[in-house]
Order: structure tokens, then C-alpha cells, then sequence
């Protein structure tokens, strides 16, 4: 069971990385690693379904940290005063970067849909928790004028910082903007802004 005040330790930052249906989220062990890299930081995971077909769990946690699901979200057994998770982890959490919003998290979140661990977690964002939204998805679901909308919504109203998507060979075959900003660029928006340094 995870309880923020048990996880949390005292001179550390505190990492929640999410994972979403993208194929970006192949670079997840990556980030977790490299994050890793870098003296009192810890890293949770939570991971939608649909980013569980591009990584396996068991990469992460080999890197160093845990993989959240919705299977973890409740337990069938639930009293009042329990721990609830995606309460428990945004309380954790000094930074979140959504790594990377597909484009229907990214829809959900601008909707304010709570219908998974993911969506009930932002939801739940105290307004002070940094939090980074790094869009990816194929070129014209990105230019679908949705989206453009959805990432007014999250850049104007809930005011998360969206960064990215850029241009290159998308997984698809497609050229052209939408993918993810390069995943050791995600890993130095906290390096920066904790002023992190590498573990002797």
C-alpha cells in the first residue's frame, strides 16, 4: 500500500512520471534511468493500459522504480480512511510529467475526465505541483483543431506547461510534427529546475 508520508524522504525530489497510449512511452526505462542517474531523486510510474503495449513493467523496475496501474487503484476492500492511490501519489509528488499525452489523455485531462488512475490523479493536482505535459501523437491528430483546443485548455485554464511535440519520422511512417520532445530533453526540465547532480 502507498502512503505519501512513508514514501516521501526528507531532501529528495520526488518524480512521478506518467506514462500514456503513445508510442513514446518505449522511452520510459529510459527516462526512470537517467532521472535515476542523479543524487536523492526518486521516481514512481503510472502507466495507462494503452502505454503498457510499448514497455514492459518489469524494464522500469529494473531501472529503479515502480509501475502503477488501475489495478492497484482499489482493491475491492476499501474502508473509509484508507489510503486512496491517486491521492497518495500526487501528495508524493514534488514534479509530474505526463511523458508522453497521447492524444486522448491529453483530451481527458482538458475534459476533466476522471475514468482511470491517470485522469483521476491530474484531477486531483494541487495547482502548485509543476507539472509538464509533453504532447505526442501523429502529425494530424496533432493539427486536428481539437487539439488545439485541448492544449489551450491545459496551458490557459489548469496552467500545466505543455513542451513540444516536434518534428521528425514519426513510428507511423509519417514525417512531420508530433513527436515527443527527445527524452533526455524531459529529463533536464528537472535537472534544471531541482538543480540536480549526477550520484558519485
Amino acid at each position: 500500500m502507498f502512503v505519501a508520508e512513508n514514501e516521501r524522504r526528507p531532501h529528495n525530489t520526488h518524480v512521478l512520471l506518467i506514462t500514456t497510449g503513445s508510442v513514446a512511452s518505449i522511452k520510459a526505462p529510459l527516462i526512470v534511468q537517467e532521472l535515476l542517474s542523479y543524487h536523492n531523486v526518486r521516481v514512481e510510474v503510472v502507466a495507462t493500459k494503452a502505454s503498457l503495449a510499448f514497455f514492459k513493467k518489469e524494464d522500469v523496475e529494473h531501472a529503479g522504480a515502480r509501475v502503477w496501474t488501475d489495478e492497484d487503484e482499489w482493491s475491492g476492500t476499501f474502508n473509509i480512511g484508507d489510503p486512496i492511490l491517486h491521492i497518495e501519489l500526487r501528495r508524493w509528488a514534488d514534479v509530474v510529467l505526463v511523458a508522453p499525452c497521447s492524444a486522448n489523455t491529453l483530451s481527458k485531462i482538458a475534459q476533466g475526465l476522471c475514468d482511470n488512475l491517470v485522469t483521476s490523479l491530474m484531477r486531483a493536482l494541487a495547482p502548485t505541483t509543476p507539472t509538464y505535459i509533453f504532447p505526442a501523437m501523429n502529425t494530424l491528430m496533432y493539427e486536428h483543431p481539437l487539439t488545439a483546443e485541448h492544449v489551450r485548455i491545459v496551458k490557459d485554464i489548469v496552467h500545466y506547461n505543455v513542451v513540444g511535440p516536434i518534428g521528425k519520422n514519426l513510428a507511423c511512417g509519417d514525417v512531420g510534427i508530433g513527436a515527443m520532445t527527445e527524452w533526455k530533453d524531459v529529463v533536464k526540465i528537472v535537472v534544471d529546475k531541482f538543480h540536480l547532480f549526477r550520484s558519485e
